[in-house]
C-alpha cells in the first residue's frame, strides 16, 4: 500500500476535497527544483520532471508527455494509472477534473505551485460546476515526515567579461519595455529571468546556476528577494552599485501586498502562482504578457557569442576525446551507462571554466535510447558491448555558456534498418541546419525540415524538434522553438539572429533502440534584397556524427554534400586542440564520403 498516499486521502476527506493536485515544479515553475519540491516523485516514484498527479478517493492517475511513456511504466507505484498526454481518446487534466468533480465539488492543490494561467484553464473547464478551490494548505508536507529542507547556498555575480551587459543597463532596457505596456511594476518570478537580469547566478537547482529569488522591479526601483545566506556583503555591495535593493526571500509576499492600490502589475501569467497575485491589493491591475527579460535574453549580445563559441570548441574537443575513448575500449573492458557517463563528465571538468553538468547525462544503451529521458541507476545501468547503438544526450554549464549535444554512438555491427533510421535522423538535422528563410519565420515554419526524413518512413518523434538555449543559464530556455503545431496557449515566436537553438530530431523505438542527434544553432543574418532580410543557421555543435551509421544509399547528392561540409568545419575547427591519437581519430572520423 501506499502509505502517503492514503494518508493524504485522510486529509482530503477531512477538508472534503474531491480531487487534489500536484504538479512537478517549484514555487518558481522551474523545470528542474531541488529534493525539497520532488513532492510528485514521493508520492508516485516516478522520476520524471514532467508529470502532473491528480488523487481523488478511488483514483490516483500520472499524466506526462511521450519523453516519459516508457519511464512511468516501469517506475510508477502501482496505484497509479498511467495517461499518456497527446494520445487520442486521453482525456487532458482539465477534461479529466470536468469530468470527475461532482457539481459543488472542490479541488484541492498548493497555490504556490500553481500558475495564474494553470487556474484560469481549470476555472474554464469547470464553469457551471460551482466548484471550489482549495489552494491555501500544501497538504503534501503534511504527509511527508522526512522532507528534505529548503537549502540555498552562496550567490554570485557573472562577470561582465561574460556578460557582455551590466544589470543596470538590463533595468533600464526592461523598464522602456515596462513603459510600452503602461505597467507601473513588474513581478517577476522565473529564476532564469531573475538570474539573467542581475547577472546574478546560483546553485540551488541541480544543473540550472540560478538562485532562489523573487524580483519586483519599478520605474524606479528594483528589489530582489533572496534567502538571507545567499548574499554576502561583496554581492550586497556589488547589486547596490547596480540600483538594486535587497529583501529576504519570503518577503516578497508582503511587498506585493503593500503595492499601492491601483497599481499596474506587469505578470507573466504562465510564471506567476496563485499565491503571489493573492495577496495583491484591491484595485491592482494586471497586465499579461510574456515576461520582457524572455524575449530579451534570448537575443545573445556579441559578448555572450564570442564566449559561447569558445564553449563550444573546447565542449566539443572533451566530446571527441569521449568517443575516441569509447571507441577504443568497448569491449577491451567493462563499461556500463554509468561509467561512461562518468568518463564524459570527467573530461568536461577538466576545463578551469567548467561549473558542471547542464542536465544529468542521458545514457542510453540499445532499448534504453528509447526512452528519451532515460536515467541510468545502478540497478538499472546496462553493460556496453560492441554492437548496436548508445545513445548520449549531454552538457555542460561553463562560465563562458552552456552546451547540449546527443551523439548516437556505433559499437558495433548493426542491421540495414538501424543504419536507414541512423541516416534519416542524420538527413533531419543536417537539413534543418542548412535552412535559409524570411526574417519573421517561427520554428513552426521550419520544423518539417527536420522531420521530413522520419515522415517519409511513417515514423515521428513525440517531442519538439528543438528549444533555445540559455547562457550559463538554464539549458531549456524559452521563447523559440522548433516543433510542428503549437503548444496551448503559447503564442509562436519568430526565429532572431543571436538565438541559440538546439536541432535534434530522433527515432525512438520502443524496447528496441533509439537514435537522436542534436547540434546547436546559432541565427544569424544573410542576405537582404527586395523580398527582405534574410536569416540563416550558423552550427556551433563541433563534433562528428558517426559514420558506422551513415547508409549513403539514403541520401541524396545535396545531403552528402551536408554532411561532408559540416565534418570538414568539425576537423578544422578541433584539429588544433587534440592530442596527436584523437586529432588523426577525428580526420579519420570527419572523412568526405
Amino acid at each position: 500500500m501506499n502509505q502517503p498516499l492514503e494518508h493524504l486521502r485522510r486529509l482530503m476527506a477531512e477538508r472534503q476535497i474531491d480531487a487534489y493536485l500536484v504538479p512537478a515544479c517549484d514555487d518558481h515553475q522551474s523545470e528542474y527544483f531541488s529534493e525539497h519540491f520532488a513532492a510528485t516523485r514521493f508520492l508516485s516514484h516516478f522520476t520524471g520532471e514532467s508529470c502532473t498527479l491528480v488523487i481523488t478517493a478511488d483514483e490516483a492517475m500520472l499524466w506526462t508527455d511521450g519523453r516519459f511513456f516508457i519511464q512511468a511504466e516501469e517506475q510508477m507505484d502501482p496505484a497509479f494509472t498511467l495517461c499518456r498526454m497527446g494520445v487520442e481518446g486521453v482525456p487532458t487534466v482539465a477534461e479529466y477534473l470536468a469530468n470527475t468533480l461532482p457539481a459543488g465539488g472542490c479541488l484541492g492543490f498548493n497555490g504556490r505551485l500553481v500558475t495564474v494561467r494553470q487556474r484560469k484553464t481549470w476555472r474554464e473547464a469547470l464553469e457551471g460546476k460551482d466548484i471550489r478551490f482549495a489552494w491555501e494548505e500544501d497538504l503534501v508536507d503534511a504527509v511527508w515526515p522526512d522532507r528534505p529542507a529548503l537549502l540555498s547556498k552562496p550567490a554570485f555575480l557573472l562577470d561582465l567579461r561574460y556578460a557582455g551587459k551590466s544589470a543596470a543597463e538590463k533595468l533600464a532596457d526592461l523598464r522602456t519595455e515596462m513603459k510600452k505596456a503602461q505597467a507601473d511594476v513588474h513581478l517577476l518570478t522565473s529564476l532564469d529571468d531573475i538570474a539573467w537580469l542581475f547577472n546574478l547566478r546560483g546553485d540551488d537547482i541541480p544543473c540550472n546556476p540560478v538562485a532562489l529569488a523573487y524580483a519586483l522591479i519599478t520605474l524606479d526601483t528594483a528589489t530582489l528577494f533572496l534567502r538571507e545566506d545567499a548574499a554576502d556583503t561583496a554581492l550586497k555591495e556589488a547589486l547596490r552599485a547596480e540600483g538594486v535593493t535587497l529583501g529576504n526571500y519570503e518577503a516578497v509576499y508582503d511587498h506585493v501586498a503593500a503595492l499601492p492600490a491601483g497599481s499596474r502589475v506587469l505578470i507573466d501569467e504562465s510564471k506567476v502562482n496563485m499565491a503571489l497575485i493573492g495577496r495583491l491589493p484591491e484595485g491592482c491591475r494586471l497586465i499579461h504578457a510574456v515576461n520582457p527579460t524572455t524575449c530579451m535574453k534570448s537575443v545573445k549580445n556579441e559578448t555572450e557569442i564570442e564566449n559561447i563559441l569558445r564553449c563550444h570548441v573546447r565542449d566539443g574537443v572533451a566530446m571527441v576525446k569521449f568517443i575516441y575513448w569509447l571507441k577504443t575500449h568497448i569491449g577491451r573492458e567493462r563499461i556500463t551507462e554509468i561509467s561512461a557517463s562518468d568518463v564524459l563528465e570527467g573530461l568536461r571538468r577538466e576545463d578551469p571554466l567548467n561549473r558542471g553538468l547542464s542536465f544529468e547525462t542521458i545514457a542510453g544503451y540499445g532499448p534504453h535510447g528509447a526512452m528519451m529521458h532515460y536515467m541510468a541507476t545502478p540497478e538499472t545501468a546496462a553493460e556496453l558491448a560492441p554492437e548496436g547503438f548508445l545513445l548520449v544526450d549531454s552538457g555542460g554549464q561553463y562560465l563562458d555558456g552552456t552546451t547540449d549535444i546527443t551523439r548516437t554512438i556505433v559499437l558495433g555491427p548493426l542491421t540495414d534498418e538501424q543504419k536507414q533510421h541512423f541516416t534519416a535522423v542524420a538527413r533531419g538535422m543536417l537539413n534543418l541546419a542548412d535552412a535559409r528563410f524570411l526574417e519573421g519565420c517561427s520554428g513552426l515554419s521550419l520544423d518539417y525540415l527536420a522531420r521530413q526524413p522520419m515522415w517519409e518512413l511513417g515514423l515521428d518523434y513525440r517531442c519538439g524538434t528543438g528549444h533555445g538555449v540559455g547562457f550559463f543559464l538554464n539549458v531549456h530556455e524559452g521563447p523559440q522553438s522548433f516543433r510542428w503545431k503549437p503548444r496551448a496557449g503559447e503564442e509562436s515566436v519568430a526565429l532572431a539572429p543571436g538565438m541559440v537553438t538546439t536541432d535534434e530530431p530522433g527515432i525512438y523505438l520502443d524496447h528496441r533502440y533509439g537514435i537522436r542527434t542534436e547540434n546547436e544553432l546559432l541565427c544569424v543574418r544573410d542576405e537582404k534584397n527586395e523580398y527582405g532580410q534574410f536569416l540563416r543557421f550558423r552550427p556551433i555543435t563541433f563534433c562528428p556524427i558517426d559514420l558506422d551509421g551513415i547508409d549513403k544509399q539514403y541520401m541524396s547528392a545535396e545531403e552528402v554534400r551536408r554532411l561532408n561540409d559540416y565534418h570538414a568545419l568539425v576537423y578544422e575547427t578541433l584539429k588544433d586542440h587534440l592530442p596527436e591519437a584523437e586529432a588523426a581519430w577525428l580526420r579519420e572520423a570527419t572523412r568526405a564520403i
